[in-house]
């Protein structure tokens, strides 16, 4: 009975740990990679995001209505409208992207 319980501290540790690192490295890759756009804080009230019409990631809203497989699809092939390009794609690794993503979620919040 230990046994178990110290296993599932020890796992709940390590998730919170993993989910801490993936935020962490999130937070920078979204900082060299996002935020000129988005903005540090996620709003996207920068000269960029503005002119592009950037998402609110700060929002609750815009929260709910973004699926992570959107975000991966954005970063991965990039945005057009009307044959204009609003972001192009930004090379990172699945895990980059999914760091990144677990990032702009803790905006919401």
């Amino acid at each position: 009975m230990k046994k178990s319980v110290l296993f599932a501290i020890s796992a709940a540790f390590t998730l919170a740990f993993t989910t801490q690192v993936l935020a962490a490295d999130g937070k920078a890759l979204f900082t060299d990679h996002c935020a000129k756009c988005h903005g540090d804080d996620g709003k996207g009230q920068t000269k960029m995001g503005t002119k592009l019409g950037a998402r609110d990631y700060s929002d609750a809203k815009v929260q709910a209505s973004f699926k992570d497989e959107e975000g991966v699809k954005a970063v991965k092939a990039g945005l057009k409208k009307d044959d204009k390009t609003l972001m192009r794609p930004i090379e990172l690794s699945d895990e980059e992207i999914t760091a990144t993503i677990t990032y702009l979620r803790t905006l919401g919040k």
